[in-house]
C-alpha cells in the first residue's frame, strides 16, 4: 500500500490537464450542497425565532423539536445526494487512474450514480451503512467512526463488481467486501482525511466555492486509495 503522500501525488497526476473539467463536474453537487445547507439553516433558524414569540415552555420545546427533526431530515437527504454525486465523481477518477477513460465529460459523468444500473445500489448501500453506523454509534462514538471507515469502500466494491460481472451485486456483500478490504487500513484513511482539514477550512471560508477544487482533489485521492488497497484482503 502506498503512503498518503504518494496517493496524493497520484491524485494530482489524475487531475493534471483535467482541472477545468473536474471543476465543472463538481459545480452541480456543490451548488446543491450549498442550497441544502441553506434550507437546513432556514428550517432550523425560523422555529428558533418563532419560539421567542411563545412564553409557554411546552410550545417552545415543541417548536425546537420540530426544528431539530427538520435538520435531521435535511441531513439525511444531503447525505444521500452526496453519496449519489460522490460515487459518480469517484468512479470517473478511478476509471482515469486505470486508463479506462482519458477525459472527463463534466455534465454526464457527475450523474453516473443516478443511472438505472447504479442508483438503487447507491441508495440501498447508503441506507444500510447509515443504519449500521448509527447502531454502532449508540454503543459509543468511537465504534461508530470505526465502522464508518470499514464501510467506506462499499460504493467502489459495488462499481467494480458490476463492471466485472455485468450484474448488480448483493448490497450487503458490498459492505462486507469493504470491511474486508479495510482491515488494517482504517487508520491510514483516517489520517488521510485529517490531512485535508486545512483545505476544508479554506473552502468553508469561501462560502463553499472552494469545494469546486477541493472535491476533485479529495475524490481522486480516495480513488487512488481504493485502487491501491490489496484486493487479496477480500479472500
Amino acid at each position: 500500500m502506498k503512503s498518503n503522500r504518494e496517493l496524493k501525488a497520484e491524485a494530482k497526476a489524475i487531475l493534471r490537464g483535467r482541472w477545468k473539467d473536474s471543476v465543472l463536474m463538481c459545480i452541480v453537487p456543490t451548488l446543491i450542497s450549498i442550497a441544502i445547507a441553506f434550507v437546513i439553516i432556514v428550517l432550523t433558524v425560523i422555529p428558533l425565532y418563532q419560539s421567542g414569540m411563545f412564553n409557554d415552555l411546552g410550545s417552545t420545546d415543541a417548536v425546537n423539536s420540530a426544528g431539530g427533526s427538520s435538520g435531521s431530515g435535511g441531513g439525511l437527504i444531503s447525505g444521500l445526494f452526496s453519496a449519489l454525486f460522490g460515487a459518480g465523481i469517484s468512479w470517473t477518477f478511478l476509471d482515469i487512474l486505470r486508463g479506462k477513460k482519458q477525459s472527463i465529460q463534466p455534465f454526464s459523468d457527475v450523474f453516473r450514480g443516478f443511472s438505472g444500473a447504479f442508483v438503487l445500489g447507491i441508495i440501498v448501500i447508503y441506507i444500510l451503512s447509515t443504519i449500521f453506523t448509527t447502531l454502532w454509534t449508540f454503543l459509543f462514538i468511537i465504534p461508530g467512526i470505526i465502522k464508518a471507515y470499514s464501510y467506506s469502500q462499499a460504493y467502489f466494491v459495488f462499481y467494480d463488481t458490476y463492471e466485472e460481472t455485468g450484474m448488480r451485486p448483493d448490497f450487503l456483500s458490498c459492505i462486507t467486501g469493504s470491511r474486508h478490504l479495510m482491515r488494517g487500513y482504517k487508520g491510514q484513511l483516517f489520517i488521510l482525511d485529517l490531512s485535508f482539514i486545512g483545505w476544508h477550512i479554506l473552502a468553508i471560508m469561501t462560502a463553499g466555492i472552494g469545494y469546486l477544487w477541493l472535491t476533485p482533489y479529495i475524490s481522486a485521492t480516495k480513488a487512488a486509495f481504493y485502487d491501491n488497497l490489496p484486493k487479496r484482503a477480500l479472500a
